[in-house]
């Protein structure tokens, strides 16, 4: 199997309300922020990034409770969002509060 694992430690700093697939499955969309210093090269290097993200099943549920500015380290993988297929979203597959 190919690998495409992602995990991020961050904070929330945008959550949509919860929708439904035509398939009734439940989905939230929100927005991560995560910043931290990184070796790239033997030196170090500022990161500020904002990372966007889906949840599914019931993962929506707990995030969709989530206030904004809550820690998270979430685990997932990346995909294009929708048909463009510029953007890539990280969909999440488990978090847990940090």
């Amino acid at each position: 199997m190919t690998q495409n694992r992602v995990e991020i430690e961050g904070s929330i700093a945008a959550l949509e309300s919860v929708r439904y697939t035509p398939a009734g499955v439940p989905i939230v969309e929100l927005k991560i922020t995560h910043a931290s210093e990184q070796v790239e090269a033997g030196k170090p290097r500022q990161v500020e990034l904002e990372v966007a993200a889906v949840a599914a099943g019931e993962l929506t549920g707990r995030l969709s409770k989530t206030p904004l500015g809550a820690r998270i380290r979430a685990n997932g993988f990346l995909a294009h969002k929708g048909k463009a297929r510029i953007q890539l979203v990280l969909h999440i597959t488990e978090f847990e509060f940090v």
